[in-house]
């Protein structure tokens, strides 16, 4: 490798080693600072009530999480620890958030990882068979991919869980034992998303398939549904993966939804929990840990841009 290559490499790896620190302190600051600024007494939401301990019991209680500290010392020793991964203990479920996450974070992987792999699959099924032919089915799945946007996801559950659940009894109405109680909620979160994916994959595909290289590649004899699976989907893939982080924020936000309307655990769950209660340590431990997941996410998808587009290969080695 040339020495001015391995330079550059090493200042753009330098570059966003500094912008991944940048974003994680940002969104610490605002997250303690917003944490802050929620009306109630923290020594209260962890006694269980405002009159339920005297005097030196409270201050007791504030000296044990550090709540007697300036705002200053506190915002310290807040980031101090968060470096390192500790968030503190939660006032609500009185273990260690970083523990509370990871134990609620296995049932939102399992929920988003089978909402997203529907998502993707429909999307692409979608794109493949109505891009730029089947005009009626095409209008007819548009259709519907404009009422899976527009309809709100507890909605959605709230109808699939009357006609499935109620109604059929195929499903569990809530809980989370076994895979016949992930079905519904992983459809509902997937429609969405699907809906979103399926549309910008098709104009993508439809732009691509009116490029030369399509009729390069239509002049070989190569047939039209290996040219749209093989040559088309890469262009419209780059298009696609920009929403990665509107898709992201839709698995999150509809997560909390999904997860109240079925009944199941989640980060939904404990999202929504440490809000009504105030418990402030888990609310910023769960800023963090939605930081964190976008910032490695986008790396990973700008490493994607590189394997799709060969261009980009190109200009960083330029």
């Amino acid at each position: 490798m040339m020495p001015g290559l391995s330079a550059r490499l090493a200042l753009r790896a330098l570059n966003r080693l500094l912008m991944i620190a940048v974003v994680l302190w940002g969104a610490a600051t605002i997250a303690f600072v917003v944490v802050k600024l929620i009306p109630g007494d923290p020594v209260g939401v962890i006694s269980g009530g405002d009159n339920i301990v005297d005097g030196p019991q409270r201050e007791a209680i504030a000296r044990q999480f550090g709540l007697d500290q300036p705002i200053a010392v506190q915002y310290a020793t807040y980031v101090r620890r968060a470096l390192t991964g500790d968030f503190g203990t939660s006032y609500q479920y009185r273990q260690p958030v970083t523990r509370v996450i990871v134990e609620a974070g296995g049932y939102t992987v399992q929920l988003a990882a089978t909402a997203m792999l529907i998502a993707v699959v429909a999307a692409l099924i979608s794109a493949i068979a109505t891009a730029g032919q089947r005009a009626k089915l095409r209008a007819a799945l548009i259709g519907f991919e404009l009422i899976a946007l527009s309809t709100p996801i507890y909605w959605i559950g709230i109808v699939l869980l009357t006609l499935f659940s109620f109604k059929l009894q195929w499903f569990p109405v809530t809980g989370s034992d076994g895979f016949r109680s992930l079905v519904l909620p992983a459809v509902t979160l997937s429609l969405p998303l699907g809906a979103l994916l399926s549309q910008v994959l098709r104009d993508g595909l439809e732009d691509s398939l009116t490029q030369p290289f399509a009729m390069t590649v239509r002049m070989r004899g190569v047939g039209e549904t290996i040219l749209r699976i093989r040559h088309g989907l890469r262009h419209a893939a780059l298009a696609a993966s920009t929403l990665t982080g509107t898709l992201l924020a839709s698995v999150l936000g509809g997560s909390i939804l999904t997860e109240t309307v079925f009944g199941r655990p989640g980060i939904g769950q404990i999202t929504l929990q440490a809000i009504k209660s105030r418990d402030m340590p888990m609310v910023l431990g769960l800023v963090m840990f939605s930081a964190l997941i976008f910032v490695i996410v986008n790396i990973i998808v700008d490493a994607l841009y590189l394997v799709i587009d060969p261009r980009l290969r190109r200009a960083s080695h330029e």
